[in-house]
């Protein structure tokens, strides 16, 4: 299994990074738009389709997100898209949460179908459009995930259960603690400010995602990344929510090793569009 998981990281770090680091936005934009679609393939399967109507799902995400680029989106200000997106994620995410794993089956299947595929095509399209802005600013909002993901393992695995009462959502994910958010959030506050010093001190061409809200004063570049976590961890365990209903462990197998597509970009779901949406409405 170990092996399988370095060959799969190893074959995606050779796709992504020369996408990532390209003279030009759009190789990226293209694999990631590639991802999506396999993400909402997985949707579909996740959701009682059949694999027709499932690989019809990929093909409308690639639809809206081609369409996007089409128009030309990728390189637009869009603050009221935006500030929908993160009120969405913000309220219905709280919402799914309180209704717990039984309370997914019960949403009709029409309102649940569109709803991933909204929710996918907005993260493609917050994705490109940070790649569009450029490197630095994309990189500041990825590993923001990644380092709250990896703080609240290793806090999980060092805390978990000796300071708060009871487990973050037992009935979801047994294994997430609230030593875990915290660790993670404890995590992103420390890259946040020293990310942002580094922009500073290197006379970044690109300001980071951390530079452009530092600007309004450290207070909101704290609540701000605090925000960005949690919302992390409520990407995360919707996507468990979504699995636990229909009774798998991945979304599907196509990363050996690593589960499938949306296990791998769960937390991003909520935090790209929510990224853009702090970013734009903060601009001065």
């Amino acid at each position: 299994m170990l092996k399988q998981r370095i060959i799969t990281a190893l074959v995606l770090l050779a796709i992504l990074l020369p996408a990532l680091f390209a003279s030009t936005p759009e190789p990226f934009a293209a694999v990631a738009l590639v991802l999506i679609a396999a993400g909402a393939w997985e949707w579909g399967r996740l959701n009682t389709c059949g694999q027709p109507l499932s690989l019809l799902f990929a093909l409308i995400c690639v639809g809206l997100c081609a369409g996007s680029w089409r128009l030309g989106w990728l390189g637009q200000s869009m603050p009221m898209l935006w500030a929908g997106a993160g009120v969405a994620w913000v309220l219905g995410g709280a919402w799914l949460l309180r209704r717990g794993v039984a309370g997914w089956s019960s949403i009709p299947q029409a309102v649940r179908l569109p709803g991933g595929l909204l929710a996918l095509w907005l993260a493609w399209l917050a994705v490109a459009q940070a790649r569009f802005v450029g490197i630095n600013f994309l990189l500041s909002i990825l590993v923001l995930v990644w380092v709250a993901d990896i703080f609240a393992y290793f806090a999980g695995r060092a805390f978990g259960g000796r300071v708060a009462a009871g487990k973050l959502a037992p009935s979801i994910s047994p294994g997430k603690s609230w030593e875990g958010v915290w660790g993670g959030m404890a995590g992103v506050v420390t890259l946040a400010f020293l990310w942002a010093w580094a922009d500073r001190a290197l006379g970044a061409g690109v300001a980071s995602f951390y530079t452009r809200l530092a600007i309004h004063g450290g207070w909101l570049l704290l609540i701000a990344v605090l925000f960005m976590a949690a919302m992390s961890v409520v990407g995360d365990l919707v996507e468990s929510l979504i699995k636990r209903s229909a009774g798998v462990k991945d979304s599907s197998g196509l990363l050996p090793g690593h589960g499938g597509v949306l296990d791998r970009v769960d937390a991003l779901l909520p935090t790209l569009p929510l990224a853009m949406m702090l970013v734009t409405l903060g601009r001065p």
